[in-house]
């Protein structure tokens, strides 16, 4: 008994589902613009006794378009606790507002046995994020940062001289889509190098006499340039003798213009057509004087 299948219809293409619309991207990047600084500090010894709330700045340094500053102070930034500790604080030196920042503030073990005493931002992570500046003057650091005579028994102060070490991370964001590259393409000198090869004489394959004077050319950039050369050369009724077509009732400099791929006009002022020149000629009607004087409207080479 004979099976029969029923054949289901495909959907051609006019009734196919419309194409899912176009997917762009595009990342947000949040990342630090890092700098440090080293502030040394000599004549400790004499900085005490300065005054509470008064400090001992370092030079200004840039780090993410903003100047800052280190401040010490000797006799501590507070007059609670009766200059009992130094205070040291890492200070927005320029204008800004709401500037986000990572900070460390490092006093420096000079004994070479690298117990640095270290207050950082940097490798651990924070609960309320970077530290926010407001204004300029706005600072970032610690009121008791050392009980001074501590400070003043411990391998951090050598020689009457304080050692610190500070680093900055200004917090930057960006949003960024695909990279589009663009590459400047200089104008076609085409024209030029068809002109010096014309000049040179190399790979010539057609020849042309034109008022005594001989040219030799190539006779496929003529087609490209001239649908008149591209029949005359290629077409039904094409020249057999390419050896030397003889051009009747033309002047040699105005032939040299049209057979130079480089220029458009002729040397002396001309516009010159020898699609014009050729129609003509097959008529017997061009004279010569018909190329002096008011020239010709149509160029040859479009």
């Amino acid at each position: 008994m004979g099976r029969i299948y029923k054949e289901t219809a495909k959907p051609s293409s006019s009734m196919a589902s419309p194409s899912s619309p176009a997917v762009t991207t595009s990342t947000s990047i949040t990342e630090t613009v890092n700098g440090s600084h080293d502030f040394k500090i000599t004549g400790y010894s004499l900085s005490k006794g300065i005054g509470i709330g008064k400090y001992i700045a370092s030079d200004t340094f840039m780090v993410g378009g903003y100047s800052w500053a280190i401040y010490f102070y000797p006799d501590g930034k507070s007059v609670e606790d009766n200059a009992t500790y130094v205070s040291l604080f890492i200070a927005l030196a320029s204008e800004g507002t709401d500037v986000r920042a990572l900070f460390e503030l490092t006093l420096l073990d000079q004994s070479g046995n690298e117990r640095h005493k270290v207050h950082s931002h940097f490798g651990r992570a924070l609960e309320s994020g970077p530290y926010t500046l407001k204004y300029r003057g706005s600072m970032w650091g610690y009121k008791r940062f050392f009980k001074r005579t501590n400070l003043e028994g411990s391998d951090y102060l050598k020689d009457d001289c304080l050692q610190v070490h500070c680093c900055v991370g200004v917090v930057r964001s960006n949003t960024e889509g695909p990279k589009i590259y663009s590459i400047p393409v200089p104008p076609s000198d085409i024209g030029r190098h068809f002109g010096q090869l014309l000049e040179s004489g190399k790979g010539t394959d057609v020849n042309f006499e034109v008022d005594g004077e001989f040219f030799s050319s190539h006779k496929l950039v003529l087609a490209a340039r001239s649908p008149v050369f591209r029949a005359q050369l290629y077409g039904p009724m094409k020249d057999q003798n390419t050896q030397c077509i003889k051009i009747e009732d033309m002047e040699a400099p105005v032939f040299k213009s049209v057979i130079c791929p480089c220029l458009r006009v002729a040397k002396a002022g001309l516009k010159t057509s020898l699609a014009v020149w050729l129609a003509q000629s097959n008529q017997n009607g061009v004279r010569k004087e018909d190329y002096h004087g008011r020239g010709v409207r149509s160029a040859v080479l479009q």
